[in-house]
């Protein structure tokens, strides 16, 4: 096996080892990164610019690039669409089996970083996105309440960083008797949502909690938001 080889297997088992980015000893909220400025034109004039069109050159990588902007706008269309349908809410309160840092408030990572609509632009470790105190350490739960009672028909989920640990979803009634509306295997990937339909329900409900397995996802695992779509 050739030595580029050997550091091509390297480089891959380590991006399948890693979860999502590990915080600081002292935590602070994610900044974005600095927008990265195009790079200046050479001033070489020791070979001609080709006038052959890129795609010309090589169409395959056209038709990739395309596929890719088209995907972009997909998911940028849906997630507006879920952030402003008029028959879903976001929740209102919150609170979590634990946070990280023991975060309360509109600290970062606290549960009430739940609460609105999703403010995380990025996948990956963000303070404006709840996170449990240790990773993967197990069972931990969000329990979320909403302005007004509904009939629910779905669940949104909005995970941002080590996709895919809810494992059980309640909604609870008004009398406050739990229901259990869905548990399984969570198949969310990077920054999505994951969406629960359910038979609309023959009780009113403002409140559900959504309990996760962290050690399921190696690394942290984190929820931005969370909307209830009923009537």
């Amino acid at each position: 096996m050739s030595s580029h080889t050997r550091i091509f297997y390297f480089i891959a088992a380590a991006l399948l080892i890693a979860g999502c980015k590990s915080k600081t000893d002292k935590p602070t909220a994610s900044t974005p990164p600095a927008a990265t400025q195009p790079a200046a034109p050479s001033q070489s004039s020791s070979a001609p610019a080709s006038s052959t069109p890129a795609s010309a050159a090589d169409p395959n990588a056209a038709t990739v690039e395309e596929s890719k902007k088209l995907s972009a706008i997909d998911w940028a269309l849906k997630q507006d669409e879920i952030k402003h349908d008029p028959n879903g809410q976001w929740a209102t309160d919150a609170s979590a089996s634990s946070s990280y840092n023991d975060a309360k408030g509109d600290d970062g990572w606290s549960a009430m970083q739940v609460t609105g609509a999703p403010n995380v632009e990025h996948y990956g470790d963000d303070g404006k996105a709840w996170a449990p105190k240790i990773a993967d350490g197990g069972i931990e739960w969000l329990d979320l309440k909403y302005a007004k009672p509904v009939n629910a028909t779905e669940i949104r989920i909005r995970e941002s960083c080590g996709s895919g640990a809810v494992i059980q979803v309640e909604l609870f009634d008004e009398q406050g008797i739990p229901h259990k509306v869905w548990h399984g295997t969570d198949p969310t990937q990077e920054l999505n949502y994951f969406v629960l339909k359910v038979p609309p329900t023959n009780y009113k409900t403002n409140r559900l909690k959504i309990t996760l397995a962290t050690n399921a996802v190696p690394g942290w695992n984190e929820i931005d938001a969370v909307q209830l779509i009923g009537k």
